[in-house]
């Protein structure tokens, strides 16, 4: 499996698995979309190398002197302040990521037609977004209130195929445990609350995995 430097994310395995089938390899050009931190930008940055490049953006001005400082040492990665809906880039790039980010935007389609539009003719376009109502803390459901579409990965598949991508292959995954331990403290992370000793179902993150056909219109 792809090696990612993301040993604190509960939710690696399923993007680990999605490069794994993608092939990703060194000299790759990559574009996060909503990429807050940087953290998933400098684990594509490791995989492509300093032949490849990743941009690394984000609708807010502030993530990019985060991203700036966390990747330091890698040249390779390019940090840029857009929406997902304008996203524009200098060049063409292998694979067009975003996750959590399609629960926020006014329109999730748009996004990734945007993303398929910066991508090369038979590129990649992955994105990763929760069903929140369907995790589960002592058996009790999940709420965000403060999203937009908390459960847009329940239709993930329908706007990817709405925004004129091809989809290769889709799935759900969600970590779960009990008491205290990484995924406890993602939940308390996550609800700002005191982590909690009941069983935890975080939200299944549906992943979908498309290509960028020529036909595309953007």
């Amino acid at each position: 499996m792809t090696e990612l430097g993301l040993r604190n994310d509960v939710y690696r395995r399923p993007l680990a698995t999605a490069l794994e089938r993608l092939g990703i390899a060194e000299g790759w050009k990559c574009v996060d979309v909503g990429a807050g931190g940087g953290d998933v930008s400098v684990a594509l940055a490791e995989i492509v190398g300093r032949e490849g490049r990743v941009y690394s953006v984000d609708s807010d001005p502030r993530a990019r002197d985060e991203v700036a400082n966390l990747a330091a040492a890698h040249t390779q990665v390019v940090a840029l302040t857009q929406s997902g809906e304008d996203l524009v880039l200098p060049e063409a790039v292998d694979l067009a990521f975003c996750r959590f980010v399609l629960m926020h935007v006014h329109d999730p389609v748009r996004v990734l037609n945007r993303m398929g539009g910066v991508t090369r003719v038979d590129g990649w376009v992955v994105a990763q977004e929760p069903i929140t109502t369907a995790g589960r803390v002592g058996g009790r459901s999940l709420s965000m209130p403060d999203a937009r579409h908390p459960d847009v990965g329940a239709v993930l598949p329908a706007l990817a195929q709405e925004a004129g991508l091809e989809i290769v292959d889709a799935w759900a995954e969600a970590p779960a445990g009990v008491g205290p331990g990484p995924v406890s403290e993602y939940l308390a992370h996550l609800t700002e609350m005191e982590p909690v000793d009941d069983p935890i179902v975080l939200p299944p993150l549906v992943t979908v995995v498309c290509r960028r056909p020529a036909s595309l219109d953007s």
